[in-house]
């Protein structure tokens, strides 16, 4: 959901909102706030979907560094109805905060576009009608898996509701997607972003830092890819290590090394500088629960990390955008190219009979 790009009369038009808030990145919460009043809390949903690198399509066994139970809780029970997980998500988010203004409704686990087209529909629809509460959508998917058929649900949604889009580019080094066992290349997310902008929904990107074999050099590379392909928003976080994972086992045969806290931090404000000011910066680290973490601990203190991106910033004196450069060609005049959503995941989407996996009812 982009921030209302008109100022306040009392703040010049050349200065971003949230600069004159006194933050030194565009940060999702206060984005929110700016748009809505208030604050707005995402509610996680898990309908039940799969992935194409799971179920075979384009893979198997997965991307190796996911286990869907620790990134959402609603995998760790039984799933309920999507109706249910939305009714008490917004009843504990109301017993945490004392003023929530609305909720989002974020369809967060696996790959939440790999169904058919109809199917998303309903479900979709199910949660944007749960109530006056809902203020709208979020979908998190894969690059691959939205053909123009997909994108035309979302254009036809975001007539009437807010809704976001959130691709997992992860990086733009293909090196690392196979790494990753993403099963897709960059050249799937280029051609997703370049067909969904334009549409009247947002386009968010989410990103890991410090994967095997990437340079400090190669992730900035990634950070001006993503600035140059023009995301609204963007999702970044740390390579970490949960149970039951390949990574876990990596990690304990001693054959992985992670980034360590200080060059992450330093990492993360070297990217953000070089991001467009007005994109929204939904997230700056990632966490499992205790019970699901490997390593590195240290991205469970949440707080102190964001602390010290914050003062990193202002020890150098810069803020999101000191160092960026507009690409050459604007993100809005790049041509709308031809759908090259592999065929097997086209199939899933727009020619298999429902699922009755999906908890809608």
């Amino acid at each position: 959901m982009a921030t209302d790009p008109t100022p306040p009369e009392s703040i010049s038009p050349t200065v971003p909102s949230w600069r004159a808030e006194g933050l030194v990145f565009n940060a999702f919460g206060a984005a929110l706030r700016r748009r809505y009043g208030g604050r707005v809390q995402r509610i996680s949903i898990d309908a039940g979907f799969t992935c194409p690198n799971v179920d075979g399509a384009v893979a198997r066994g997965g991307c190796n560094f996911c286990d869907n139970r620790s990134f959402s809780p609603s995998r760790r029970v039984r799933l309920k109805r999507v109706a249910d997980q939305l009714t008490d998500g917004i009843r504990t988010v109301r017993k945490r905060y004392d003023k929530v203004t609305g909720f989002l409704a974020y369809f967060q686990p696996a790959t939440n576009t790999y169904a058919p087209v109809e199917q998303l529909r309903e479900i979709y629809e199910l949660a944007l009608s749960h109530g006056p509460e809902i203020r709208g959508l979020a979908v998190g998917t894969r690059p691959d898996c939205v053909p123009d058929s997909v994108l035309e649900l979302f254009e036809m949604l975001a007539a009437d509701h807010d809704v976001s889009v959130e691709f997992g580019m992860q990086t733009m080094h293909n090196d690392g997607l196979v790494w990753m066992n993403r099963a897709h290349d960059h050249g799937h997310q280029v051609n997703a972003i370049d067909r969904a902008r334009g549409r009247g929904f947002e386009c968010g990107v989410h990103i890991i830092l410090g994967i095997p074999g990437e340079t400090h050099e190669m992730m900035m590379q990634t950070a001006d890819e993503v600035a140059a392909l023009g995301f609204d928003s963007v999702k970044i976080h740390n390579l970490y290590v949960v149970e039951g994972t390949p990574l876990a086992d990596q990690v304990r045969a001693g054959t992985l090394n992670l980034m360590d806290r200080e060059t992450y931090v330093q990492t993360v404000v070297d990217f953000l500088q070089r991001l467009p000011p007005e994109m929204i910066v939904e997230r700056v680290s990632g966490e499992a629960p205790k019970g699901f973490l490997v390593e590195p601990a240290w991205c469970l203190d949440k707080s102190r990390l964001l602390r010290e991106i914050e003062s990193e910033f202002r020890r150098r004196g810069t803020v999101q955008g000191s160092h960026y450069r507009p690409p050459t060609v604007s993100p809005h005049s790049r041509p709308r190219p031809q759908d090259n959503t592999p065929e097997s995941i086209r199939q899933q989407i727009e020619q298999r009979g429902r699922l009755p996996v999906l908890k809608m009812n």
